[in-house]
């Protein structure tokens, strides 16, 4: 148990305060959420794939020049991240055509999208995430011109690095949400990148290896995430 004082408890990760001020301890649960937080349940080792998944993939970001909060693995669980003061909306980048996207635009599921697109979300569960624009979020204040510009060049640079990393493992990177925030007045990349924010797809045999699992009750969700793990290399440890 975290002797640390807990500061924010999501639907899938909790932030504690650590001795610096600045930095803050990010366990990962084995918490399982979907439909706004209709349905919850554990599933066992979600949480140590996901803290070890992200950590890999926010090192490889920082290694193409992509700021984020990911400091470092602390334990197989955990990782130590900076503080940062969250912007309230999801950048949303679609490769293929999926989800509500099909919903919405009566788009044919699959059909691969060129150029990628971009979508701006408010982070609202009681309004179910509703899509909204550059417009509405400077006049409510949720960010500023300049930081909407910089979500989006962000956005599409995390794009060229994850569709290729992807595909050399032989996977689809169909879509996945962003957050950003702001660290010492500079906008870095936040949350994380899980497949609990992503479609992933087997290439050939477009095999769903995501939260969709879960979402369509599937089955085998954790064991879809581990096998992106795997493929891409990330070798999961687990104390007994």
């Amino acid at each position: 148990m975290d002797t640390q004082q807990l500061l924010y408890k999501g639907k899938a990760k909790s932030l504690y305060a650590t001795e610096n001020a600045d930095e803050l301890l990010c366990v990962y649960r084995n918490d399982t959420s979907a439909f706004d937080g209709e349905k919850i349940v554990q599933l066992d080792r979600k949480g140590m794939v996901n803290n070890q998944f992200n950590a890999f993939i926010m090192q490889k970001l920082q290694q193409a020049g992509i700021p984020n909060h990911f400091i470092k693995m602390v334990r197989e669980d955990a990782s130590l991240v900076k503080r940062l003061k969250m912007i309230p909306v999801e950048c949303v980048v679609r490769n293929v055509a999926a989800g509500s996207l099909c919903r919405r635009l009566g788009v044919e599921p699959g059909l691969e999208l060129k150029p990628a697109t971009f979508e701006f979300f408010l982070k609202n569960d009681a309004l179910h995430d509703p899509m909204v624009n550059d417009s509405l979020i400077i006049t409510f204040g949720w960010a500023t011109q300049e930081q909407i510009d910089q979500m989006k060049t962000y956005t599409f640079a995390v794009n060229e690095v994850l569709k290729k990393l992807f595909s050399d493992a032989g996977l689809i990177l169909v879509d996945y949400k962003l957050e950003f925030g702001v660290y010492q007045d500079t906008l870095i990349l936040g949350d994380e990148f899980s497949p609990d924010g992503c479609r992933i797809w087997d290439a050939q045999t477009k095999k769903v290896l995501d939260k969709d699992r879960f979402r369509k009750d599937m089955g085998d969700v954790v064991e879809g995430y581990e096998e992106v793990a795997q493929r891409l290399g990330i070798s999961l440890t687990q104390t007994a």
